[in-house]
Formats: C-alpha cells, sequence, structure tokens
C-alpha cells in the first residue's frame, strides 16, 4: 500500500512537542488528537486490507475464467473478454468505493498459462485528517493447468447414427459425419490435457469402450483368464435337415431270354384307275366282268433291322424284325354318272413281320446319398472352445448346409441376468437383484457357465419367423422360417493405458459406426474396465511412477437414446427368442435397458469415479443427466459444441489451478 500527503502535518506536530513553553492542556488536546489519528488509521487500514483481498480474488477468478476460455487459438480476445467478465463481476469498484481500477491479463506462454497484475485506488475516510488521502493497492496472480495422475477411460456411442450428419441425414460427405466431429474433440481433448502434462511427472491413461448392441472386449477377457469364457453355449440359430435318396445303377445285364412274334402290318392301299375304260349301263353288268382281287404275293426281298430300348421294368429288350413286303390288287365298280359304271383298280401293300425277341434283366448296385432339404431355425448348442481362441471354426450353416468358416471378432454376449423393471445399487448390497451377474463390474466368474460372458457369433446368428413370405417373428421354438440377424461388433476396446499422441489419433481414427443403441452394454464394461475392484484392478491400481493418487473419470458420449433392437445379435442374444431382459422379447424393452443403465452409473460413481455425460445432436434425457457426477453433463447441439464439451472435461481432468 502506498500513503500521499502527510509531511507538513508531522512538521507541524514536531514543532509542536519541541516547544517548552508551558502547554499541559495543550498537550492533551494533543493527546487525543494523536488517539483519534490511530483509531482511525486502523480503520482506514483494516479497509483496505479487505478491498486488497477482494481484488486478489477478482484477479484470482478472471486468471482462472481466461485460463479456461483457451482454446486451439490460444489466450486471444475472446478468452481475454471471458477474463476481464470474471473480474468485473467479482469487483465493482463503485461498491468498494475504489478508483481508477485496472485489470491487465496477459500470457507468457501461448495460452497454458494467464497471468495479470490488478490496481485500484482507495481513498482514506479518517487519515485523510492527517495527510493521508489514498491507499494505491495491487496484486499479481496466475493461473494455469497442471495436470496430477488421471485415468480416463472413454464410452464412446458408435452406433449406426453417427454415420449420419448432425441434422440426422445420411451423407457421402466423410466431413460433415457425426463420428468425425467425435474424433476430432477427441484429439483436441488430448492435446489440451498433453499440454497441462508438459514439463511434469503426471501419468495419463486412457481406456476405451465403443459400444452399440455389444462391445468388443474378447481379447481382454481371454486374456485376463480364458476360462472367463464358456466353452460351449446355446444360439438362436439353425441346423440342416437332410434326405436320404437312394440310386440304382445297372452294372450289367443277366442272360437273355427269347421270345418270338409274327404278323402283318397295317394295309396301305394306293391310287384308283381305271381298268379298261369299258362302259356299263348298270352295275350288275360291271360286276359280272370285274376281275376276282389277286391274292397277296412277296414283292422283293426281305429286309432286317434290329431295335433296343430299356423298358419301364428296366429290362434290356433287344427286337430282330424281318419284314417280307407284299402286294395285291383290289377290283372295284366306280359310278361315274347315272347309268355309266367302270372297272376300276388299285394295288395294296403290307408288310409279314417275323420279330425275335431278346429279355435281359438288369444287374444293379443301390446307393444311398444324403442330400440338403431345409432348414429348421431352433436354438443350437455349439462349441465354443476353439472359437474363443480366435482360431477359425466350420459350422453347417453354409449354403445348402454346407461348412461355413468363422473366428470370433472379439464381441460377447453378456453373463446371465433376470427380467424385471427395476434395478438399483447400493454400497451395502451392491446391484438388486444380485441374480443380474451382467450388471455385476465386479465379481469375476466362479465356474458356473451362468457367470461366465459367451462369444457373440454373427455367422451362426438366425431368428425364426413365421413363413417364408413374412417377417414376424416366431415364438415357437423352432420353424422352417427364418432369417440372418444384423450384426454389429465395435473396434475392439483397450485397458487404461498411456498412450501417444499417434496412437490416441489412430485409435480415434479407427471408430467404425454401426448397430443399435444399447447404453447399458457400453456403461457396465465402461466401469469394469475402470473399476479399483473388479477383474481388471491390476490395471486399474497399477501406480503411477511418482506416487501419487489417481484421479479416474468415465466419459460417457451418446448421439441417440436407448435404442435397442430385437431380432439382432446382441449382448443379450436374440431378444425375441432369448427373452433374458424381458418376459415376451419386447414389451417395455429400452426402458428396462434403461434401468439396468442407470444402476450401472450408480454403481461406477460408487467408485468414486467421476462420470461425465456428453449428448451430442440429441436431447440431453433426464437418464442421461442422472447418470453423469454433479456438474458433469453436457448437451452439445453442434461440432463446436462437442468439442467445447471435451474441452471442459480436459480442463478439469487437467486440473486448472491458481498459481500465484
Amino acid at each position: 500500500m502506498a500513503h500521499q500527503n502527510g509531511s507538513n502535518s508531522c512538521r507541524g506536530l514536531l514543532r509542536f512537542l519541541n516547544d517548552q513553553r508551558g502547554n499541559i492542556m495543550p498537550m492533551a488536546a494533543i493527546g487525543m488528537i494523536a488517539m483519534a489519528g490511530m483509531v482511525g488509521g486502523g480503520v482506514d487500514v483494516s479497509r483496505a486490507y479487505m478491498v486488497q483481498n477482494r481484488l486478489q480474488n477478482a484477479c484470482d477468478a478472471g486468471v482462472l475464467a481466461g485460463r479456461r476460455a483457451v482454446d486451439d487459438d490460444g489466450f486471444d480476445t475472446q478468452a481475454k473478454a471471458q477474463a476481464d467478465r470474471y473480474f468485473d463481476t467479482n469487483f465493482d469498484q463503485t461498491t468498494e468505493g475504489t478508483t481508477a481500477t485496472t485489470f491487465t491479463p496477459t500470457t507468457p506462454d501461448g495460452g497454458n498459462s494467464v497471468e495479470a497484475t490488478a490496481t485500484t485506488q482507495l481513498s482514506t475516510m479518517v487519515m485523510r485528517l492527517f495527510g493521508f488521502s489514498q491507499f494505491n493497492l495491487s496484486v499479481n496472480c496466475s493461473a494455469s493447468m497442471s495436470v496430477g495422475n488421471s485415468d480416463v477411460m472413454m464410452v464412446l456411442d458408435t452406433t449406426g447414427s453417427m454415420d449420419w450428419t448432425i441434422g440426422g441425414s445420411t451423407t457421402s460427405d466423410d466431413s460433415l459425419r457425426r463420428i468425425t466431429y467425435l474424433r476430432a474433440a477427441m484429439k483436441d481433448f488430448y492435446d489440451t490435457v498433453a499440454a497441462a502434462q508438459s514439463g511434469g511427472n503426471s501419468r495419463v491413461r486412457y481406456g476405451f469402450v465403443p459400444y452399440s448392441q455389444s462391445v468388443n472386449v474378447g481379447q481382454l477377457l481371454y486374456d485376463e483368464d480364458p476360462s472367463y469364457i464358456v466353452d460351449s453355449w446355446t444360439y438362436q440359430s439353425r441346423e440342416p435337415v437332410y434326405d436320404v435318396e437312394e440310386t440304382t445303377t445297372t452294372t450289367g445285364w443277366e442272360p437273355p431270354v427269347y421270345t418270338s412274334s409274327e404278323g402283318y402290318t397295317d394295309t396301305s392301299s394306293g391310287s384308283w384307275y381305271y381298268y379298261d375304260g369299258v362302259r356299263y349301263r348298270d352295275s350288275d353288268d360291271c360286276e359280272d366282268d370285274k376281275p376276282n382281287d389277286t391274292s397277296w404275293a412277296n414283292h422283293g426281298g426281305s429286309n432286317t433291322s434290329t431295335s433296343q430300348e430299356i423298358n419301364s421294368a428296366g429290362q434290356r429288350v433287344t427286337t430282330t424284325t424281318t419284314s417280307q413286303e407284299q402286294r395285291r390288287t383290289d377290283y372295284a365298280c366306280y359310278r361315274y354318272r347315272s347309268n355309266r359304271y367302270y372297272i376300276i383298280y388299285r394295288t395294296q401293300e403290307r408288310s409279314y413281320d417275323q420279330n425275335s425277341i431278346a429279355t435281359e434283366d438288369p444287374i444293379t448296385t443301390t446307393t444311398s446319398t444324403t442330400v440338403f432339404d431345409k432348414w429348421n431355425y431352433t436354438p443350437v448348442t455349439y462349441d465354443t472352445s476353439t472359437y474363443k481362441t480366435f482360431s477359425a471354426v466350420t459350422t453347417p450353416t453354409g449354403t445348402d448346409g454346407a461348412a461355413q468358416s468363422s473366428t470370433w471378432a472379439g464381441c460377447i454376449q453378456e453373463r446371465d441376468t433376470v427380467a424385471q423393471d427395476t434395478f438399483s445399487y447400493s454400497s451395502v448390497n451392491g446391484i438388486t437383484p444380485q441374480a443380474a451377474y451382467d450388471l455385476d463390474i465386479d465379481t469375476e466368474p466362479n465356474g458356473s457357465a451362468g457367470r461366465k460372458w459367451r462369444p457373440l457369433w454373427p455367422e451362426i446368428s438366425y431368428y425364426r419367423t413365421t413363413s417364408s413370405s413374412n417377417r414376424y417373428y416366431s415364438s415357437a421354438n423352432s420353424s422352417d422360417y427364418g432369417d440372418k440377424t444384423s450384426e454389429a461388433c465395435p473396434v475392439a476396446a483397450q485397458l487404461l493405458t498411456v498412450m501417444s499422441e499417434s496412437e490416441f489419433d489412430a485409435y480415434a481414427d479407427s471408430l467404425d459406426p454401426q448397430g443399435s443403441t444399447y447404453h447399458d452394454i457400453g456403461m457396465i464394461w465402461g466401469a469394469r474396465l475402470s473399476s479399483p475392484d473388479g477383474i481388471f484392478q491390476s490395471n486399474v491400481l497399477s501406480s503411477a511412477a511418482n506416487g501419487g493418487a489417481v484421479a479416474r473419470h468415465i466419459i460417457f458420449m451418446t448421439d441417440g437414446q436407448m435404442s435397442t433392437n430385437t431380432g439382432s445379435q446382441t449382448a443379450w442374444g436374440v431378444e425375441w427368442h432369448d427373452r433374458r431382459v424381458t418376459d415376451d422379447g419386447s414389451s417395455n424393452n429400452n426402458d428396462r435397458h434403461s434401468a439396468r443403465f442407470l444402476a450401472v452409473c450408480e454403481a461406477a460413481k460408487a467408485k468414486g469415479i467421476r462420470v461425465w455425460v456428453i449428448a451430442f445432436a440429441s436431447a440431453l434425457t433426464t437418464n442421461l443427466e442422472s447418470c453423469a457426477s454433479a456438474d458433469s453433463a453436457f448437451p452439445a447441439a453442434s461440432a463446436s459444441q462437442l468439442n467445447s464439451a471435451f474441452q471442459e472435461i480436459a480442463k478439469d481432468v487437467g486440473e486448472l489451478r491458481v498459481v500465484q
């Protein structure tokens, strides 16, 4: 504090004290004045002290706000304006009774830290009587990011809608896809936290759980303990139905049996001709003169032919036929006009055939062949002991029952659960009901198949329908009709790991949107991979080299509400048929999954994990807000708001603080 205008008063007081003349009463007066000065000075100094404290607090608030507003553009005009607003809000010179107040924020390092000097002048109330008219007050302040040890688990909605534009339409322009904006926001988040780490010895680890209708955690489970995954499981599938066809093949012939036959072919007649041109007046005269028909007589030589056929009984019949053509002349009376008759003749032909027939019975061999008939769509139990090792296996589920090869991609079906409406979590009882093992984020499998995870097997997964012409689901346990379930398996989840920028960016770029929205499966595994008491605790509790405590965060980002699909292969099987969540395969399915989601959110927060929620391009629903920790939920209607939400979280992870 600086003081002014006191020198003249001091000189007057000294002259008075040096005067040796009688001055008892004046001395008493002077004592009273001195006492008043001391009391008044205390009042003014106390006022100055309080104002200086408020000036310091306002300075601190200003630099904190300015540092929090720093983005990729550094400590720019917008960030400075934010610092000024917070200072002005916290220090009103009219209320404080000060004048000439200044606040000057700057940055020495591109925005990583923000420094400021604040000054003001406070007029004295009592000490001005003694020549001290004002205090010149000045404070300094600084805010910076300095990270402690942090674990950040990103639970990311990578469902099909993340391939859309923010407005909800499909696009071929990659730059307009929601997933593109998410990748950019993730990378900026990393940059912000890394900048706060610079020069320190803190440890920041990142884990990821991309989710849709399942999560890809198979490799993590197998690496932790292969016995956590079942060796066989019953899937909604199909099995081929075969018919046995018998094929008879002729390999030779028995000795022939001979028979014979003979006979005449049908008679064929030529054209009529006039015999001698004599005209008769009546038919009797004509008939009397008409020659007799000639007898049949051979005409020319005979010929022989052979034919062979397989008759309806499968016998080979060889027929040798000797044919002799025969002819004769046929006479008749022809009435040309009334009382005009003429003798006419024609030539007739026939064949006399003699047949020698050799009949041979076949010598046969009968072969039985199994052929595909149809599919039976039904639950089928498969051996998963090889499939779960990520080795290729074959199943008779290909075209017409052909062998089909498949290799596990890593997505899972959850453990056993309870089909009911309500779920809850308490620190005393854990998840209620306790038989909902799918929601238990800590307990390891105990050997029972119900407490183990199952590979999601899309290649053999089918749902049943009532006929081939419609797609109404069949409630029967088997059907002649069915179809392939839809499938979606996100990229593999990752345990908490220290990552370089290139590693982090590569993971962000690998995210692939597909499938339906099951928030519960994402949060279940985000909590499992973050829990210090669960099956991955050796990773979670790995000590930082600096020996410091670790702050744990889950960032849950989604672009939509719960949207289940009862005909898909999901973490709870094919829900219409498996009915692990609902009693009838569909009723209140979204609500029941939401109840599971909220119970797991509470379980995660009870572990001391701060749960952040971002609703991107969709409403920040009551369920999402309830899932988040206090003051940790963000709506993000645009790409810039998504980035801002990630930045706000990064600044908290980066532990923005006053350092001076």
